[in-house]
């Protein structure tokens, strides 16, 4: 899978409250950048944690369930776009269906 942009993903790790996210991240990017995922279940199968919402989004548990990553997912394409990575009270504030932006 393409995964667009791992610059969200380090801009959120290099913030030193999210320091303890950096090697968790790289992982699901490098487990996530070489998978070949045709349909959510495909995703399941990997990542028997993640949920699958609205709008395309996939809501992936990182570092033990601290933070939540949201991605909107192309199948047909190959590609996710990081809509969203902060803690579970960030994530609370949001509409995972709709956030595009990462402010944390």
């Amino acid at each position: 899978m393409r995964i667009i942009a791992k610059s969200t993903l380090k801009n959120f790790w290099v913030k030193h409250a999210y320091k303890d996210s950096e090697q968790p991240l790289k992982e699901w990017y490098k487990e996530a950048s070489k998978a070949d995922w045709k349909s959510p279940n495909d995703v399941k199968t990997q990542f028997r944690n993640v949920s699958i919402i609205g709008n395309k989004r996939l809501v992936f548990n990182i570092a033990g369930n601290k933070y939540r990553l949201i991605v909107s997912v192309n199948f047909k394409f190959r590609c996710m776009y990081i809509c969203f990575i902060g803690t579970h009270q960030q994530y609370d504030k949001i509409n995972a269906e709709e956030v595009w932006t990462n402010e944390y």
